[in-house]
C-alpha cells in the first residue's frame, strides 16, 4: 500500500480537510513517513518506547494495553481505521509511551514522523486546530478510562459493560464476541476474578451466562435512558 492508496482513510479522519489531494501527496514526497504491517497479537509500540511518530491506522484494530508486574493486563482502550495514537507524546518532553499498543487483528499503520507532522500544522491552520483538538481529546478519554476503572468494583465494571452492551445490542442476552480473557482485559481486571463475580451475580439472580453471552434476568440492573 502506497500514500495513495491512503487518501480515502485520511479523508476518514477528518483532519486533512484543509488540503487538497495534490497538496496533500507534494507535502508526503519527502518520505518521512513508513506503512506497516503487523501480524495479530504483533506489538506496534512497547511501553516505555520513545514515541517517533504520529500513527494513523489503516486497516485493522489496536489495543492500548497495561501489563502489571504480575502480568496482568488491562484494555485501556481500542482504536480502528481512521484512528490515530501517539499524537499526544510526539512533542512531549518524555515522550514515551505509558502503555504497551498491540494489534488486535492484521493490521497496517501509517507512521508519520515529527518534521512531517509539523509541515503539515504549518501548511494548514484548519490541520493544526483539528490535530490539537483529536490529541487533546483522546487525553481526556484514556484519563477518564482510567479513572472509572480505578474507581469502579468488579459489579460495578460488569453492569456498566452489560448497561452499555444492552443498549447497542437491544436484546437481554448480550452476545460477547469475545473470551472471557478479552472481557476481563477490557474490564481492566483478573479473569479468575471475573469469573467469581459473574458467578455471585448468577447466584444472586442478576444474570444467567455461558461461554457465548451474558443474559440479563433481573433489570434493576439497567439504567434507564
Amino acid at each position: 500500500m502506497g500514500i495513495k492508496d491512503c487518501m480515502n482513510i485520511l479523508e476518514i479522519t477528518g483532519l486533512f480537510t484543509g488540503f487538497y489531494t495534490e497538496q496533500l501527496l507534494n507535502l508526503f514526497e519527502s518520505h518521512n513517513y513508513i506503512i506497516s504491517k503487523y501480524n495479530r497479537g504483533s506489538i506496534i509500540h512497547f511501553e516505555s518506547e520513545k514515541c517517533n511518530y504520529w500513527s494513523i491506522i489503516l486497516k485493522g484494530e489496536i489495543s492500548i494495553q497495561k501489563i502489571d508486574e504480575k502480568g496482568n493486563v488491562l484494555t485501556v482502550a481500542e482504536f480502528g481505521i481512521g484512528d490515530n495514537i501517539g499524537g499526544n507524546l510526539l512533542f512531549s518532553k518524555y515522550p514515551y509511551y505509558p502503555m504497551s499498543a498491540i494489534a488486535k487483528s492484521d493490521a497496517e499503520v501509517l507512521h508519520i514522523a515529527k518534521h512531517l507532522v509539523l509541515r503539515l500544522c504549518k501548511t494548514s491552520e484548519d490541520f493544526l486546530v483539528k490535530f490539537l483538538a483529536c490529541i487533546s481529546d483522546k487525553t481526556t478519554v484514556l484519563t477518564n478510562k482510567i479513572k472509572s476503572i480505578s474507581m469502579k468494583s468488579i459489579r460495578e465494571s460488569v453492569i456498566e459493560f452489560l448497561n452499555y452492551e444492552y443498549y447497542i445490542q437491544k436484546n437481554k442476552k448480550i452476545k460477547l464476541g469475545m473470551t472471557k480473557k478479552e472481557l476481563s482485559e477490557r474490564l481492566g481486571i483478573q479473569r479468575t476474578s471475573l469469573s467469581r463475580e459473574l458467578s455471585k451475580m448468577k447466584k444472586d439472580g442478576f444474570i444467567d451466562y455461558d461461554a457465548h453471552s451474558i443474559t440479563i434476568c433481573n433489570f434493576d440492573i439497567i439504567r434507564k435512558p
